[in-house]
């Protein structure tokens, strides 16, 4: 580009040029035009219309001192000044023209332009860099364009070389305006986190018989964080109930809705209802809550006696279970959809969880990769869990190493690990289970009686919890004998922390408390549980009936 004449290469010159070249020297005929007639038409107003000669012979440099955009030009390999406008002056002061932009031009240096000066030069190509700001506190859009500068006698300097035209936007407003809207979007991410973060236990519940750990990470400062969450809940009977969950949506609000969600999974699961039953319930709750908002979730309950995990599943991924030989278990079926959409039955299925077994559940953000599909991802999880071992903790962490998951990851994730330790050795001895079978009508009372005194004995425990235990059992043996139907069983486990003393029978009706009047012969034996034993409950048994149980919390070692 000639910078004598470099407004024959504006946008539209060209094009007029071209015209004029095209129609020749020669004047047009009278009463025709040169131009079309739209061009040749006067205002009604106003000035007449400045002629295309006229306009090409206007000097380049009166022109670029009187636009309000920064501009300068440069030449060299050291990019000396050859000129600079009264925008630019007025921005950054005057420049002297020939020194090297490196010292005269130090706004230049200071935004990291001169490679980009250097890279034009090479190339012969324009570059533009968007909102750099400087240090008055300005920002500026740089486009930066090569031009070939004349001979001897023009401010480029004796010789003839290449050049760089400097042209500079001020977008300020633009800029702040954009930092205002990131601040904003940062902290109602920070709000979302802070809320997400507080709606999670802060705390797992331990169960005696689990070891169990999680980890919540957000999305990156570029993702609004989801309703992902967990929980551990302590039914009672030495059984547990795990929930892992992920609301359909960001921000405050899915946090929100996650946190309505997770209040209403304790207050079901206090009622020890099985797991489709509890989401059954939470399927209409979420429909309540907010009719637009969907959420995934599975629901499972863990009990010892049985050694399993009985689990419903409203659109989740699947539990993975390694158990203890290192063959891993995906727990696919029963799955229905997701919490909020109403008109579904959902059932109940189970996995093996033996002792040295290892249970992962996870959140999408886990395994959802978009270069993939989600199957991929779960099979890479389950690759992980085969050879993750060590505490749940190390287990958590080591599956968000393998799957990827780093502090800029575009999803929130959240995994809950539970292991059913083998117990061995000296701590396989705080863990017994004994069980007899109520046959017989009322002489199975002494029976039990005399069992439990037998079992209790062996174990070592004081005089004073002896009996309590032995009193608990007669008398819910009783209860059962009076208001249930066969089979009845008597069971006594007892862990580190608790014994526990649960019958079972064929009836489903539950007892509870009341109270007797004095007259009354009958309706004191739950009364009594309740007063001696740390806590006490009843739940329908799966097959039909039901299993009424007590806890005394042992002493601390």
């Amino acid at each position: 580009m000639n910078f004598t004449r470099w407004s024959a290469r504006l946008p539209g010159t060209q094009r007029r040029a071209a015209a004029r070249t095209e129609q020749g020297t020669s004047p047009a005929p009278r009463g025709e035009s040169s131009v079309p007639a739209a061009r040749v038409e006067r205002p009604a107003e106003g000035p007449d219309p400045l002629p295309v000669g006229e306009i090409d012979e206007l000097p380049a440099r009166e022109v670029l001192d009187h636009i309000p955009a920064l501009v300068a030009l440069v030449h060299g390999a050291d990019h000396r000044i050859a000129y600079v406008n009264d925008a630019y002056v007025a921005a950054f002061g005057p420049r002297p023209v020939g020194e090297p932009a490196r010292a005269a031009l130090p706004e230049l240096d200071e935004l990291g332009l001169l490679p980009l000066l250097d890279q034009v030069l090479r190339s012969s190509k324009p570059r533009t860099v968007k909102s750099r700001r400087t240090s008055g506190g300005r920002s500026y859009t740089f486009t930066c364009t090569p031009v070939t500068l004349p001979l001897g006698g023009s401010a480029a300097g004796p010789e003839e070389g290449g050049g760089v035209l400097v042209f500079a936007a001020d977008v300020t407003d633009h800029a702040e305006a954009a930092e205002r809207l990131r601040t904003s979007e940062r902290a109602q991410r920070e709000t979302a986190v802070t809320l997400q973060k507080s709606l999670l236990p802060q705390e797992l519940e331990q169960p005696d018989d689990l070891r169990i750990a999680a980890t919540y990470q957000p999305g990156g400062t570029e993702a609004a964080v989801g309703g992902d969450w967990y929980d551990v809940i302590t039914l009672g009977g030495g059984r547990t109930a795990l929930v892992i969950g992920d609301v359909m949506g960001r921000g405050v609000r899915a946090a929100a809705v996650m946190g309505q969600l997770r209040t209403a999974v304790r207050a079901y699961a206090r009622l020890d209802l099985p797991p489709h039953e509890v989401l059954q319930l939470l399927d209409g709750l979420a429909a309540e809550i907010d009719a637009s908002q969907i959420a995934t979730c599975v629901y499972a309950v863990h009990d010892p006696n049985e050694g399993s995990l009985v689990y419903a599943s409203a659109g989740h991924l699947p539990i993975l279970v390694r158990d203890e030989n290192g063959v891993i278990h995906r727990a696919e079926e029963p799955t229905g959809p997701p919490l909020g959409t109403g008109g579904w039955m959902h059932t109940s299925g189970s996995v093996p969880l033996s002792p040295g077994s290892t249970a992962v559940l996870y959140t999408d953000g886990l395994v959802e990769r978009r270069s993939e599909d989600i199957d991929e991802g779960v099979a890479s999880l389950e690759r992980a869990l085969a050879g993750a071992t060590g505490t749940p903790q190390v287990v958590c962490d080591r599956l968000i190493r393998a799957l990827g998951v780093t502090a800029d990851h575009d999803d929130d994730v959240a995994v809950l690990v539970l292991q059913h330790p083998a117990r061995t050795g000296s701590d396989a001895e705080l863990f017994r289970n004994a069980a007899l079978e109520l046959l017989g009508g009322v002489e199975a009372a002494p029976r039990a009686r005399a069992f439990a005194t037998g079992v209790l004995a062996s174990w070592r425990f004081s005089p004073e919890l002896h009996d309590l235990g032995v009193l608990a059992a007669s008398e819910l043996v009783a209860n059962s004998l009076q208001h249930g139907t066969p089979p009845m069983r008597l069971r006594l486990r007892r862990t580190d922390r608790r014994l526990i003393i649960e019958v079972t029978d064929g009836d489903d009706h539950l007892p509870r408390r009341r109270r007797a009047e004095p007259a009354d012969e009958a309706g004191r034996g739950i009364a009594i549980v309740a007063t001696i034993a740390s806590s006490w409950g009843s739940r329908r048994t799966p097959g039909g009936g039901k299993a009424v149980w007590c806890e005394f919390a042992l002493p601390r070692a």
